[in-house]
């Protein structure tokens, strides 16, 4: 029995292994908003901080345009995360039901164009949603097929493929 209780202890804690990337409270890393008119694009971004019932956030709203090869708006974050076994992020979110993205980008995502996409739909109510890292995709040949926690680098909310008008809320940002 002694035996049992020490590897549960031992283990427990690898078994519920979070941790708080940003929650606008004790947590924070630095967002950064940026649009397609880096490079030469017309989508239009609003990015701000809000608090409503006492629920602090960010949200991030604009015009996506795919005219003049464009077409994204984002808010991105640099990250360090230790190598530890995280199977993915897990957000609270809301927006306007349309389809949105999560990039990651690692070392090895050298290029503007290349990341590892995820997507989710951001419903008109506050909802949490698991990201599992398994779900990404490369967005190029020459990247590895997967990525590990301890890679990334970066971590943005992106709206786009599409002409849309986009509006999102973020409340919060963890690994689990």
């Amino acid at each position: 029995m002694k035996k049992l209780i020490t590897i549960l202890i031992i283990f427990t804690p690898l078994l519920v292994m979070t941790k708080v990337l940003d929650n606008l409270s004790d947590k924070r890393i630095e967002w950064v908003p940026f649009s397609d008119q880096v490079m030469g694009g017309i989508s239009e971004i609003n990015f701000l901080e809000r608090e409503e019932n006492g629920l602090s956030h960010y949200h991030m709203e604009g015009n996506v345009s795919t005219e003049n090869n464009g077409g994204f708006i984002q808010f991105r974050a640099n990250v360090k995360i230790e190598d530890l076994p995280y199977k993915g992020l897990k957000i609270k979110t809301r927006g306007n039901g349309e389809e949105y993205f999560i990039h990651i980008r690692t070392p090895k995502t050298r290029l503007p164009w290349n990341y590892y996409a995820s997507s989710f739909t951001a419903s008109s109510e506050w909802e949490s949603i698991k990201v599992p890292f398994d779900s990404f995709k490369k967005s190029g040949l020459i990247l590895p097929r997967k990525f590990k926690a301890s890679d990334i680098k970066s971590i943005g909310i992106v709206a786009f493929g599409k002409d849309f008008y986009a509006d999102i809320d973020l409340a919060s940002i963890e690994l689990y």
